[in-house]
Protein backbone atom coordinates (compact mmCIF):
# COMPACT_ATOMS: atom_id res chain seq x y z
CA UNK A 1 0.00 0.00 0.00
CA UNK A 2 1.57 3.18 -0.80
CA UNK A 3 1.51 6.32 1.43
CA UNK A 4 -1.54 8.36 -0.10
CA UNK A 5 -3.99 5.13 -0.10
CA UNK A 6 -2.61 4.38 3.77
CA UNK A 7 -3.58 8.27 4.57
CA UNK A 8 -6.69 7.57 3.17
CA UNK A 9 -7.68 4.58 5.10
CA UNK A 10 -6.37 5.89 8.35
CA UNK A 11 -8.63 8.80 7.78
CA UNK A 12 -11.83 7.54 6.78
CA UNK A 13 -13.25 7.81 10.26
CA UNK A 14 -12.96 11.23 10.80
CA UNK A 15 -14.05 12.25 7.44
CA UNK A 16 -16.97 10.14 7.71
CA UNK A 17 -17.34 12.51 10.65
CA UNK A 18 -16.98 15.54 8.61
CA UNK A 19 -18.96 14.33 5.87
CA UNK A 20 -21.71 13.68 8.14
CA UNK A 21 -23.01 16.82 9.74
CA UNK A 22 -26.40 17.88 8.94
CA UNK A 23 -24.88 21.48 7.16
CA UNK A 24 -22.60 19.43 4.96
CA UNK A 25 -25.05 16.76 3.68
CA UNK A 26 -27.93 19.92 3.28
CA UNK A 27 -25.69 22.03 1.66
CA UNK A 28 -24.65 19.43 -0.73
CA UNK A 29 -28.41 17.98 -1.26
CA UNK A 30 -30.24 20.97 -1.44
CA UNK A 31 -28.41 24.33 -0.65
CA UNK A 32 -28.63 27.22 1.90
CA UNK A 33 -29.53 30.28 2.48
CA UNK A 34 -27.41 33.23 1.25
CA UNK A 35 -26.88 34.04 4.52
CA UNK A 36 -25.37 31.05 5.31
CA UNK A 37 -23.37 30.29 2.33
CA UNK A 38 -21.92 33.97 2.86
CA UNK A 39 -20.64 32.85 6.54
CA UNK A 40 -19.51 30.09 5.18
CA UNK A 41 -17.42 32.56 2.20
CA UNK A 42 -16.36 34.68 5.41
CA UNK A 43 -14.37 31.72 7.34
CA UNK A 44 -12.91 30.54 4.14
CA UNK A 45 -11.84 33.86 3.72
CA UNK A 46 -10.09 33.90 6.87
CA UNK A 47 -7.85 30.35 6.31
CA UNK A 48 -7.53 30.92 3.19
CA UNK A 49 -5.49 34.39 3.36
CA UNK A 50 -3.40 31.78 5.65
CA UNK A 51 -2.28 29.01 3.25
CA UNK A 52 0.33 31.34 1.62
CA UNK A 53 2.11 32.14 4.87
CA UNK A 54 1.34 28.56 6.49
CA UNK A 55 3.49 27.20 3.21
CA UNK A 56 6.19 29.32 3.44
CA UNK A 57 6.30 28.58 7.06
CA UNK A 58 6.91 25.19 6.27
CA UNK A 59 9.21 25.51 3.93
CA UNK A 60 11.44 27.51 6.06
CA UNK A 61 11.14 24.73 8.83
CA UNK A 62 12.43 21.65 6.03
CA UNK A 63 15.20 21.12 4.86
CA UNK A 64 14.66 18.77 2.45
CA UNK A 65 14.79 20.15 -0.93
CA UNK A 66 12.61 17.84 -2.61
CA UNK A 67 9.15 19.15 -0.25
CA UNK A 68 10.54 22.63 -0.31
CA UNK A 69 10.31 22.81 -4.04
CA UNK A 70 6.74 21.32 -4.06
CA UNK A 71 5.62 23.96 -1.67
CA UNK A 72 7.12 26.46 -3.82
CA UNK A 73 4.89 25.43 -6.31
CA UNK A 74 2.22 25.37 -4.09
CA UNK A 75 2.30 28.92 -2.97
CA UNK A 76 2.91 29.49 -6.35
CA UNK A 77 -0.79 28.17 -7.24
CA UNK A 78 -2.68 29.02 -3.97
CA UNK A 79 -1.37 33.01 -3.89
CA UNK A 80 -4.06 35.56 -3.97
CA UNK A 81 -7.08 33.10 -3.51
CA UNK A 82 -8.50 34.37 -0.68
CA UNK A 83 -9.14 37.69 -3.33
CA UNK A 84 -11.66 35.37 -5.04
CA UNK A 85 -13.49 34.94 -1.99
CA UNK A 86 -14.05 38.48 -1.01
CA UNK A 87 -15.22 38.52 -4.73
CA UNK A 88 -17.90 36.24 -4.26
CA UNK A 89 -18.88 37.49 -1.19
CA UNK A 90 -19.16 41.13 -3.05
CA UNK A 91 -21.33 39.62 -6.08
CA UNK A 92 -23.77 38.37 -3.90
CA UNK A 93 -24.12 41.44 -1.99
CA UNK A 94 -22.55 40.94 0.89
CA UNK A 95 -19.85 43.21 2.69
CA UNK A 96 -16.52 41.68 1.54
CA UNK A 97 -14.70 45.08 3.01
CA UNK A 98 -16.29 44.14 6.61
CA UNK A 99 -15.10 40.64 6.27
CA UNK A 100 -11.59 41.83 5.13
CA UNK A 101 -11.04 43.58 7.60
CA UNK A 102 -13.25 41.40 10.46
CA UNK A 103 -12.56 38.42 12.81
CA UNK A 104 -13.56 34.66 11.93
CA UNK A 105 -15.45 33.10 14.24
CA UNK A 106 -13.80 31.25 16.77
CA UNK A 107 -13.73 27.55 15.27
CA UNK A 108 -11.95 29.26 12.22
CA UNK A 109 -9.28 31.10 14.93
CA UNK A 110 -8.59 27.22 16.32
CA UNK A 111 -8.09 25.62 13.56
CA UNK A 112 -5.58 28.25 11.68
CA UNK A 113 -4.04 28.47 15.44
CA UNK A 114 -3.22 24.98 15.33
CA UNK A 115 -1.92 24.44 12.14
CA UNK A 116 0.80 27.19 12.53
CA UNK A 117 1.61 25.32 16.22
CA UNK A 118 2.08 22.37 14.44
CA UNK A 119 3.88 23.52 11.15
CA UNK A 120 6.18 25.12 13.90
CA UNK A 121 6.85 23.09 16.93
CA UNK A 122 5.80 19.57 15.61
CA UNK A 123 6.49 19.17 11.82
CA UNK A 124 6.85 20.91 8.69
CA UNK A 125 4.81 17.80 7.45
CA UNK A 126 2.03 18.33 8.86
CA UNK A 127 1.05 21.33 6.19
CA UNK A 128 0.34 18.43 3.95
CA UNK A 129 -2.28 16.58 6.72
CA UNK A 130 -4.20 20.58 6.25
CA UNK A 131 -3.70 20.29 2.58
CA UNK A 132 -5.24 16.89 2.46
CA UNK A 133 -8.17 17.45 4.65
CA UNK A 134 -9.14 21.39 3.00
CA UNK A 135 -8.29 20.68 -0.95
CA UNK A 136 -9.34 17.02 -0.54
CA UNK A 137 -12.86 18.01 0.70
CA UNK A 138 -12.84 20.89 -1.86
CA UNK A 139 -12.56 18.46 -4.78
CA UNK A 140 -14.89 16.55 -3.64
CA UNK A 141 -17.52 18.41 -2.40
CA UNK A 142 -17.08 21.84 -3.98
CA UNK A 143 -19.28 21.51 -7.33
CA UNK A 144 -22.28 19.66 -5.88
CA UNK A 145 -22.16 22.69 -3.45
CA UNK A 146 -22.42 24.81 -5.82
CA UNK A 147 -24.50 23.28 -7.89
CA UNK A 148 -27.33 22.79 -5.01
CA UNK A 149 -26.40 26.26 -3.83
CA UNK A 150 -27.04 27.66 -7.06
CA UNK A 151 -30.51 25.73 -7.51
CA UNK A 152 -31.35 27.73 -4.30
CA UNK A 153 -29.72 31.12 -4.35
CA UNK A 154 -30.27 31.44 -8.56
CA UNK A 155 -28.09 33.61 -10.95
CA UNK A 156 -25.75 32.16 -13.47
CA UNK A 157 -24.55 29.88 -11.68
CA UNK A 158 -21.12 31.50 -11.97
CA UNK A 159 -21.13 34.63 -9.99
CA UNK A 160 -20.65 34.07 -6.28
CA UNK A 161 -18.97 31.16 -6.60
CA UNK A 162 -15.90 31.46 -8.29
CA UNK A 163 -13.99 29.78 -4.87
CA UNK A 164 -15.95 26.88 -5.03
CA UNK A 165 -15.61 26.12 -8.44
CA UNK A 166 -11.85 26.46 -8.94
CA UNK A 167 -11.60 24.23 -6.15
CA UNK A 168 -13.93 21.86 -7.62
CA UNK A 169 -13.90 17.92 -9.51
CA UNK A 170 -12.06 19.45 -12.18
CA UNK A 171 -9.15 20.24 -9.98
CA UNK A 172 -7.44 17.19 -11.10
CA UNK A 173 -3.83 17.75 -11.79
CA UNK A 174 -3.78 19.28 -8.04
CA UNK A 175 -5.60 16.00 -6.31
CA UNK A 176 -2.43 14.40 -8.57
CA UNK A 177 0.15 16.40 -7.86
CA UNK A 178 -0.88 15.73 -4.10
CA UNK A 179 -0.84 12.20 -4.53
CA UNK A 180 2.84 12.09 -6.03
CA UNK A 181 4.23 14.16 -3.45
CA UNK A 182 3.29 12.32 -0.09
CA UNK A 183 3.87 8.89 -1.71
CA UNK A 184 7.78 10.24 -1.62
CA UNK A 185 7.50 10.61 1.70
CA UNK A 186 8.72 7.33 3.30
CA UNK A 187 10.02 8.35 6.60
CA UNK A 188 7.94 7.29 9.24
CA UNK A 189 7.69 10.17 11.82
CA UNK A 190 6.74 12.27 9.25
CA UNK A 191 4.11 10.07 7.70
CA UNK A 192 2.64 9.35 11.13
CA UNK A 193 2.66 13.34 11.79
CA UNK A 194 0.62 13.97 8.47
CA UNK A 195 -2.06 11.21 9.56
CA UNK A 196 -2.19 12.87 13.25
CA UNK A 197 -2.91 16.33 11.67
CA UNK A 198 -5.46 15.44 8.99
CA UNK A 199 -7.42 13.38 11.46
CA UNK A 200 -7.21 16.94 13.83
CA UNK A 201 -8.28 19.14 11.10
CA UNK A 202 -11.12 16.92 9.94
CA UNK A 203 -12.06 17.87 13.48
CA UNK A 204 -11.54 21.09 13.51
CA UNK A 205 -12.26 21.86 9.89
CA UNK A 206 -15.95 20.41 10.97
CA UNK A 207 -16.27 22.38 13.98
CA UNK A 208 -16.56 25.56 11.16
CA UNK A 209 -19.45 24.69 9.74
CA UNK A 210 -20.97 23.22 13.41
CA UNK A 211 -20.20 26.57 14.52
CA UNK A 212 -22.13 28.38 11.33
CA UNK A 213 -25.07 25.96 11.84
CA UNK A 214 -25.36 27.87 15.61
CA UNK A 215 -25.52 31.06 14.27
CA UNK A 216 -28.26 30.54 11.91
CA UNK A 217 -30.33 27.84 13.13
CA UNK A 218 -33.09 28.96 11.74
CA UNK A 219 -31.34 29.27 8.11
CA UNK A 220 -29.09 26.11 8.05
CA UNK A 221 -31.57 23.88 6.79
CA UNK A 222 -33.31 25.97 4.65
CA UNK A 223 -33.68 25.44 0.79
Amino acid sequence: MNFYDRLYSETTPARNAFLSIPLIQDAIRSGAAREVYIDFLTQAYHHVKHTYPLLALASVHTTNEAYQDALVEYMEEERGHEKWILDDIRNLGGDADAVRTGRPGQACQIMVGYTYYAIQWLSPYAMLGSVHVLEGMSTQLADQAADALHRTLGGDGKTGFSYLRSHGALDIEHVAFFKTLVNEITDPAAQAVIIETSNIIYRLYGDIFREISERHPRMSHAA
